[in-house]
Order: structure tokens, then C-alpha cells, then sequence
């Protein structure tokens, strides 16, 4: 059976841990509050309406894509390729080739980041190994002007922090149903989560100081997953409507 990701894929490793798609997440919704076609994600009303529970559809999605055989795989792809399809024919526009790009240059960066802060440095081609994947994904989904390599990548994700990013209504409103879901202390930790995570140009639209808080916490949260405390951290961290999905966040086949 020939799988989408191959079984010894780095990727895998990346999205088969709780932990490092957790700080994806983190990475992610600090971005996508910025991105200058966010109004797109409030279109439907589902995103600052219950934005865990959009983190862990996206997750599913990702995971099922990263897991799966390639004819599930290209099912899953086609399948989200399909709803944002139907979301501009609702809407009566298309969304913005770049936007579409800007998702998949999330995908690939914060994955690379979330593993080097919780694992180790990845070796040049372990990163080609990570854009190969979601450079597959975004020309199943038909994406336009994607790079045809990693170190191509490299330079147009700069170019797009430098240009498709702002602060807007959108940012406040998207942060506040952050912190009404998370409450105050998950919110904080979140927080603190995205300043160690993200680019410095996001980190400079947000506010967030250059040294974050869970830096010198990271070595204790290590040695906690060698005695399995680290699913207590995580179980406190996430409220607990989501224990479920937090559970099956490190539920991986070995397929």
C-alpha cells in the first residue's frame, strides 16, 4: 500500500505528537488574526463562533492527509478543495490565490518551528521534506504560484509576512474569542505559546515581547514526557470540552 507520507517521513513525526500540533496551532492563530484575508474565515461565522473547534477540524484534516494512503489522502485534499469551493460560490467572490498560498506557508513553517522548539533542528532536507508535502497538497488543491522548492519558499514566505499581514478589527475580535473559549490563564498561555513560536513580524504586529515566558520551561515539559506527565499538562492546558480531541491528538496509527 503506498501512503501520501512515507512511514519514516519526518512529517509524520511532526504531526504524529500532541504537543508539536498544539504549538502549530499556537503559531497559526496568532497569523491567521493578522492575515489580510481573515474576513474570509468570518464569512461563514464558524471560525470566531468556536475557534477550538476549528483547530480540530483542521487538525483531523491534516492528520487524515498526513496518515493516509494516497487515494485517501488525494479524497481528503479534494474534499477541502470542494468546501472552500462552495464558500465562494456563497459569498460570490473567489479567495485570493495569495491567501490560499499564505495557509499552506503556515502549515509548512510552523510545523518546521514547533518541532525545533520541542524536539531538535532539522537538517536542511528534512525541510524540503516538509514542503514537499504541502507543496503536493496545495497543487492538488489547485493553488497557483506556488514555489517549485523549499529554498524558492523560504523567500517568498518573507515576502508574504512583509505584505499580506496587518493589524484590523478582525485581530482584536479574533483574540477576544480566544480568550472567552481558553479563559484568562489558558489565554495567557497561548500567548506566550505564539511569542516563542512565530516569525518576528508577527511578533511585532502583535505586541509580543522577543523572550517568551515558557522559554525556560520548555527543558521541565521535556523531561515530563518521559514519566507521561506531559498528557496532564496537556489536559490542563485545553479546556476540558475537548478532552477527547486532546486524547486522540497523540492517537496515531502506525500504519
Amino acid at each position: 500500500m503506498e501512503y501520501f507520507v512515507e512511514k519514516n517521513s519526518v512529517v509524520r513525526q511532526i504531526w504524529g505528537k500532541g504537543d508539536t500540533i498544539l504549538f502549530i496551532f499556537a503559531g497559526a492563530s496568532a497569523e491567521f488574526a493578522l492575515n489580510k484575508a481573515v474576513d474570509w474565515l468570518y464569512f461563514t461565522g464558524r471560525l470566531p463562533a468556536d475557534p477550538l473547534g476549528r483547530l480540530f477540524s483542521t487538525v483531523e484534516y491534516a492528520r487524515k492527509i498526513v496518515f493516509s494512503e494516497k487515494q485517501a489522502a488525494w479524497r481528503a485534499i479534494d474534499a477541502m478543495a470542494a468546501i472552500h469551493a462552495a464558500v465562494e460560490a456563497k459569498r460570490g467572490s473567489s479567495i485570493p490565490d495569495w491567501a490560499y498560498r499564505d495557509v499552506l506557508f503556515m502549515l509548512i513553517d510552523y510545523s518546521i518551528r514547533s518541532f525545533e522548539v520541542l524536539e531538535r533542528k532539522l537538517a536542511e532536507t528534512e525541510k524540503e521534506e516538509v514542503f514537499e508535502v504541502f507543496y503536493r497538497v496545495g497543487y492538488r488543491m489547485g493553488v497557483k504560484g506556488l514555489p517549485d522548492n523549499y529554498k524558492d519558499w523560504v523567500i517568498m514566505r518573507e515576502d508574504h509576512l512583509q505584505n499580506n499581514l496587518q493589524k484590523s478589527h478582525f485581530t482584536t475580535n479574533l483574540f477576544s474569542q480566544y480568550r472567552k473559549h481558553l479563559g484568562i490563564v489558558r489565554y495567557r498561555i497561548l500567548l506566550e505559546a505564539q511569542a516563542l513560536i512565530v516569525p518576528g513580524k508577527v511578533r511585532t504586529l502583535l505586541g509580543f515581547r522577543k523572550t517568551s515566558l515558557l522559554k525556560p520551561l520548555l527543558g521541565v515539559y521535556k523531561l515530563s514526557r518521559f514519566v507521561n506527565a506531559d498528557k496532564l499538562l496537556k489536559a490542563l492546558i485545553m479546556p476540558s470540552a475537548y478532552k477527547s480531541e486532546i486524547k486522540a491528538l497523540d492517537s496515531v496509527t502506525s500504519t
